[in-house]
């Protein structure tokens, strides 16, 4: 067995060959995604279901949630190669019912399948990692399966704009399909066909699972109409599902989170709050592609790519914040807040308008770095506390609540969004009109959202002061986010 550790052994040979399956089923999931955001308007444009536009993104990530969740079983029962291929087969089959769709049903059918497989080749590959490299190459195996995230803000826009252009929509979905079969083909030829480890009980929190699909979709089915005794209804159900999550979660012995992270004494509430609340500040851009076509009149693709900024400020943000010192590292995770409401005045600004001038794409584009750059800001100090402060056998758990709850938040950052907007007149009116109007609204009342994180992660910063130091070593090992 080798035990060299530089990049070469990573990237060459048969370790080159399992990097580049492993990180090709999460580079499938994370171009999807940017690539559906894209090429969305002319999918409205051509099949309708304006009224279900964010349904897109809400039920692919509560699926993606479920899969990521179940990837551990998965694994445990099926295999490493097994567990690769299933996850494939079932991408693929999503991106082949999202390609015929004959209407917006069909196709949010598509995305939720979609979801699935790809929370299983988003999740599985983190969990692979350590059955298929010696521990030395762990760290860079995992900077490079993070490190798609990135090559997707520029390769996701690229694809679905080019189709959205020449309305060859469905052709971006039938795309993918012989990708996914290349890559599954690899993962067979290369990964182990059975864990090398003893099986260990793997138990899936699903009870919590099921309030957590009900929460996203009680919202959703509330945002259906423009009316606010409806809205107002989706939402009341959805914050006493929510409610009931806390609970079950307090109580049941198949956790999601650590042992009392829920405890409003605790060290983990502000940090879980601070990073739910800048996800859902995120979910905006799920809209600025269709804002952008009908307000600004860009293209596809130049929309997609301004959409991405914010993905892109994210990991320019994490970047800059993952090095520095811990006085500085407390600094940076103060500014982000400051960053993340400021951005998200200035495409309240600048995204309602109608003029096409230079001057609001600016603006635009501006705010959603500051968007992104913030959330990076503070990101890795946030991960890093997660991890610090729970004890060592939570640590598994604890890093797997981080995907857990940024997909959460994902989800119901979404699903507010689609309601905020149609009730702000995205679908009734709709047009120009609608979308100014529907624009002014969801960037407003997600800057007012993203307020309290002034509030959540300046109670990070004091408890992290009194209780103790963050571990350096673990500030390292997670310097590279994990995007939705």
């Amino acid at each position: 067995m080798t035990t060299a550790t530089g990049w070469a052994a990573l990237l060459l040979g048969k370790n080159g060959l399992r990097s580049l399956a492993l990180a090709g089923g999460v580079a499938l999931h994370a171009i999807n995604v940017y690539l559906v955001t894209t090429i969305l308007p002319s999918v409205v444009k051509d099949i309708g279901g304006l009224d279900y536009y964010a349904w897109n993104t809400t039920l692919f990530v509560v699926a993606s949630i479920i899969g990521s969740v179940l990837s551990a079983k998965c694994l445990t029962g099926l295999g490493p190669k097994l567990a690769y291929a299933v996850a494939g087969v079932i991408f693929a089959i999503g991106c082949g019912i999202c390609s015929l769709a004959p209407d917006m049903g069909v196709l949010i059918l598509g995305r939720t399948v979609q979801g699935l497989g790809g929370g299983l080749l988003f999740a599985l590959p983190y969990s692979m990692i350590r059955l298929v490299f010696d521990e030395g190459l762990w760290p860079r195996a995992m900077a490079l399966i993070s490190g798609m995230w990135g090559a997707a803000t520029l390769i996701g826009p690229a694809v679905g704009g080019v189709f959205a252009q020449y309305d060859a929509w469905r052709a971006a979905f039938w795309v993918l399909i012989p990708v996914t079969l290349v890559f599954m083909l690899l993962a067979t030829l290369m990964l182990p066909k059975k864990s090398t480890e003893p099986r260990a009980k793997v138990s899936v929190p699903m009870v919590q699972l099921a309030l957590l699909t009900a929460v996203v979709l009680a919202i959703s089915l509330g945002s259906i109409k423009p009316s606010p005794l409806f809205n107002g209804l989706g939402l009341l159900v959805g914050l006493v599902l929510l409610y009931a999550v806390y609970r079950v979660e307090g109580s049941d012995k198949h956790r999601m989170l650590p042992k009392n992270s829920l405890s409003s004494h605790g060290a983990l509430l502000p940090i879980y709050l601070s990073m739910s609340l800048m996800v859902i500040g995120m979910t905006s851009e799920v809209f600025v592609p269709y804002f952008l076509q009908v307000l600004h009149l860009q293209t596809p693709l130049v929309a997609g790519y301004i959409a991405a900024l914010m993905a892109a400020g994210w990991t320019l943000g994490a970047l800059y914040s993952s090095s520095l010192a811990r006085e500085s590292a407390n600094r940076a995770t103060l500014y982000g807040p400051v960053f993340v409401v400021v951005g998200l005045a200035l495409a309240c600004i600048f995204v309602p308008q109608t003029t096409g001038s230079l001057l609001s794409l600016c603006g635009v584009s501006v705010g959603m770095v500051c968007v992104g750059t913030g959330i990076g800001l503070a990101w890795p100090h946030l991960l890093t506390r997660v991890l610090a402060n729970v004890p060592d056998a939570e640590k598994d758990i604890a890093g797997a609540s981080i995907t857990t709850v940024q997909l959460i938040a994902t989800a119901i950052g979404a699903a507010l969004a689609g309601m905020i907007a149609n009730l702000a007149g995205f679908t009734t009116p709709g047009g120009v009109e609608g979308a100014s109007s529907a624009a002014a609204w969801l960037f407003g009342l997600y800057a007012l959202l993203s307020a309290l994180l002034f509030i959540t992660v300046r109670q990070v910063i004091r408890r992290d002061t009194v209780e103790g130091h963050v571990d350096r070593d673990v500030l390292l090992a997670t310097e590279k986010p994990e995007l939705p």
